[in-house]
């Protein structure tokens, strides 16, 4: 089981919620996605997987949901 939590810019309300719980959700593995939503700041998704994650299908379904990660 691998959970890991990136920080997720430009994130406003609970469509926004929606559309990158339902694109992670869609990742082969994911069990679980939670979001702690901070409207107009960088917000923070936990993603639970039986296996390891690949940073880059995370990036790429973050950006197809209309996001971007936050880079440190």
């Amino acid at each position: 089981m691998s959970t890991i939590t990136v920080p997720v810019q430009g994130m406003t309300c609970g469509h926004c919620v929606s559309s990158v719980t339902e694109e992670l959700s869609e990742i082969d593995g994911v069990t679980a996605v939670a979001v702690d939503l901070n409207p107009g700041g960088t917000s923070h998704v936990t993603i639970s997987a039986a296996s390891e994650l690949d940073d880059a299908t995370i990036d790429q379904a973050v950006t197809e949901a209309g996001y971007v990660i936050a880079k440190a």
